[in-house]
Protein backbone atom coordinates (compact mmCIF):
# COMPACT_ATOMS: atom_id res chain seq x y z
CA UNK A 1 0.00 0.00 0.00
CA UNK A 2 1.54 3.19 -1.08
CA UNK A 3 0.99 6.24 0.75
CA UNK A 4 -0.82 9.03 -1.65
CA UNK A 5 0.46 11.96 0.05
CA UNK A 6 4.30 11.01 -0.29
CA UNK A 7 3.65 11.27 -3.66
CA UNK A 8 1.58 14.45 -4.44
CA UNK A 9 1.13 16.18 -0.91
CA UNK A 10 -1.97 18.47 -0.74
CA UNK A 11 -0.30 22.25 -0.16
CA UNK A 12 -3.12 24.16 1.91
CA UNK A 13 -4.51 27.48 0.65
CA UNK A 14 -3.88 30.52 2.86
CA UNK A 15 -3.54 34.10 2.41
CA UNK A 16 0.66 34.45 2.67
CA UNK A 17 0.55 38.05 3.16
CA UNK A 18 -1.91 37.48 6.31
CA UNK A 19 0.86 34.61 7.64
CA UNK A 20 3.52 37.18 7.40
CA UNK A 21 1.68 39.97 8.60
CA UNK A 22 1.45 38.27 11.95
CA UNK A 23 4.53 37.04 12.17
CA UNK A 24 5.74 40.60 12.47
CA UNK A 25 3.18 42.23 14.53
CA UNK A 26 3.19 43.11 18.09
CA UNK A 27 0.88 40.50 18.70
CA UNK A 28 2.90 38.12 17.74
CA UNK A 29 5.44 39.62 20.05
CA UNK A 30 3.22 39.53 22.96
CA UNK A 31 2.39 36.25 21.94
CA UNK A 32 5.67 34.87 21.94
CA UNK A 33 6.72 36.57 24.92
CA UNK A 34 3.53 35.15 26.78
CA UNK A 35 4.29 31.75 25.38
CA UNK A 36 7.77 31.07 26.40
CA UNK A 37 7.12 32.44 29.41
CA UNK A 38 4.81 30.40 30.32
CA UNK A 39 7.20 27.18 29.13
CA UNK A 40 9.84 28.89 31.37
CA UNK A 41 7.30 29.48 34.40
CA UNK A 42 5.97 25.68 34.11
CA UNK A 43 9.25 24.47 34.12
CA UNK A 44 10.23 26.04 36.91
CA UNK A 45 7.56 25.31 39.15
CA UNK A 46 7.57 21.52 37.87
CA UNK A 47 11.26 21.24 39.20
CA UNK A 48 10.77 23.25 42.02
CA UNK A 49 7.52 23.77 44.19
CA UNK A 50 5.38 21.34 42.13
CA UNK A 51 7.85 18.46 42.50
CA UNK A 52 8.30 18.71 46.56
CA UNK A 53 4.10 19.61 46.60
CA UNK A 54 3.44 16.26 44.38
CA UNK A 55 5.69 14.14 47.25
CA UNK A 56 2.81 15.34 49.41
CA UNK A 57 0.15 14.27 47.52
CA UNK A 58 -2.00 11.03 47.66
CA UNK A 59 -1.54 8.60 45.24
CA UNK A 60 -4.35 9.17 43.57
CA UNK A 61 -3.34 12.59 43.29
CA UNK A 62 0.02 11.95 42.31
CA UNK A 63 -0.96 10.29 39.55
CA UNK A 64 -3.53 12.90 38.49
CA UNK A 65 -0.21 15.22 39.10
CA UNK A 66 1.75 13.03 36.79
CA UNK A 67 -0.57 13.31 33.66
CA UNK A 68 -1.80 16.63 34.10
CA UNK A 69 1.59 17.51 33.85
CA UNK A 70 2.80 15.98 31.13
CA UNK A 71 -0.38 17.13 29.48
CA UNK A 72 0.62 20.78 30.41
CA UNK A 73 4.18 20.36 29.03
CA UNK A 74 3.33 18.67 25.81
CA UNK A 75 0.83 21.10 25.40
CA UNK A 76 3.16 23.71 25.77
CA UNK A 77 5.44 22.56 23.57
CA UNK A 78 3.44 22.15 20.90
CA UNK A 79 2.64 26.03 21.38
CA UNK A 80 6.76 26.81 21.43
CA UNK A 81 7.04 24.97 18.59
CA UNK A 82 4.53 26.56 16.54
CA UNK A 83 6.12 29.93 17.79
CA UNK A 84 9.32 28.98 16.70
CA UNK A 85 8.04 28.11 13.39
CA UNK A 86 6.30 31.65 12.85
CA UNK A 87 9.63 33.22 14.16
CA UNK A 88 12.35 31.42 11.63
CA UNK A 89 9.42 32.41 9.01
CA UNK A 90 9.64 35.93 10.15
CA UNK A 91 13.44 35.78 9.93
CA UNK A 92 13.53 34.09 6.48
CA UNK A 93 14.78 30.85 7.97
CA UNK A 94 12.25 28.69 6.61
CA UNK A 95 9.58 29.18 3.90
CA UNK A 96 6.07 30.14 4.75
CA UNK A 97 5.02 27.23 2.81
CA UNK A 98 7.26 24.81 5.05
CA UNK A 99 5.28 26.30 8.16
CA UNK A 100 1.99 25.71 6.56
CA UNK A 101 2.49 22.37 6.14
CA UNK A 102 0.65 19.63 8.50
CA UNK A 103 3.49 18.74 10.61
CA UNK A 104 3.52 22.15 12.12
CA UNK A 105 -0.07 22.93 12.47
CA UNK A 106 -2.12 22.90 15.38
CA UNK A 107 -5.31 21.68 14.36
CA UNK A 108 -6.78 18.64 14.94
CA UNK A 109 -4.13 17.45 17.31
CA UNK A 110 -6.40 17.12 20.18
CA UNK A 111 -9.88 16.00 19.19
CA UNK A 112 -11.83 16.76 22.20
CA UNK A 113 -11.37 18.32 25.79
CA UNK A 114 -8.92 15.41 27.54
CA UNK A 115 -11.17 13.69 30.83
CA UNK A 116 -10.14 14.93 33.86
CA UNK A 117 -7.62 12.26 35.96
CA UNK A 118 -8.84 10.83 38.85
CA UNK A 119 -7.58 12.90 42.31
CA UNK A 120 -7.31 16.36 39.81
CA UNK A 121 -9.41 18.30 42.67
CA UNK A 122 -6.70 17.33 45.04
CA UNK A 123 -3.80 19.13 42.81
CA UNK A 124 -2.45 21.92 44.26
CA UNK A 125 -3.67 25.23 42.57
CA UNK A 126 -0.46 26.57 41.47
CA UNK A 127 -0.38 24.15 39.37
CA UNK A 128 -4.07 24.45 38.60
CA UNK A 129 -3.66 27.92 37.53
CA UNK A 130 -0.79 26.77 35.14
CA UNK A 131 -3.13 24.28 33.37
CA UNK A 132 -6.11 27.13 33.12
CA UNK A 133 -3.18 29.06 31.43
CA UNK A 134 -1.42 27.06 29.47
CA UNK A 135 -5.01 25.91 28.39
CA UNK A 136 -6.19 29.10 26.79
CA UNK A 137 -2.26 29.95 25.17
CA UNK A 138 -2.90 26.75 23.72
CA UNK A 139 -6.23 27.69 22.29
CA UNK A 140 -5.21 30.87 21.32
CA UNK A 141 -2.41 29.75 19.03
CA UNK A 142 -4.69 27.08 17.79
CA UNK A 143 -7.20 29.97 16.48
CA UNK A 144 -3.77 31.79 15.07
CA UNK A 145 -2.91 28.70 13.21
CA UNK A 146 -6.19 28.15 11.94
CA UNK A 147 -6.83 31.76 10.80
CA UNK A 148 -3.60 32.18 9.22
CA UNK A 149 -3.75 28.70 7.06
CA UNK A 150 -7.05 28.34 7.10
CA UNK A 151 -7.63 26.03 4.20
CA UNK A 152 -11.25 27.91 2.96
CA UNK A 153 -13.19 26.54 5.70
CA UNK A 154 -12.17 22.77 4.68
CA UNK A 155 -9.28 21.08 7.25
CA UNK A 156 -7.31 18.54 5.64
CA UNK A 157 -8.74 14.65 6.14
CA UNK A 158 -6.35 13.35 9.08
CA UNK A 159 -6.18 9.83 8.63
CA UNK A 160 -5.50 8.66 12.62
CA UNK A 161 -7.78 11.06 13.41
CA UNK A 162 -10.21 9.05 11.35
CA UNK A 163 -8.91 5.92 12.72
CA UNK A 164 -9.08 6.78 16.35
CA UNK A 165 -13.13 7.76 16.15
CA UNK A 166 -13.52 4.84 14.09
CA UNK A 167 -11.50 2.64 17.05
CA UNK A 168 -13.78 4.94 19.95
CA UNK A 169 -16.98 4.00 17.93
CA UNK A 170 -16.59 0.67 17.72
CA UNK A 171 -15.38 0.03 21.53
CA UNK A 172 -17.12 2.73 23.11
CA UNK A 173 -15.45 5.01 25.76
Amino acid sequence: MTDTNQTSPQRPHFDAQRAIDFARSELFERTFKEGMGLVEETAAYLDGPGRAASKRLSRGAALAYAGESMRLTTRLMQVASWLLVQRAVRDGEIKLEEAASEKYRLISREQQPAATFAGSDELPEALKALIIRGAAIYERVRRLDETMYETGGETAANPVSEQLAKLTQAFGR
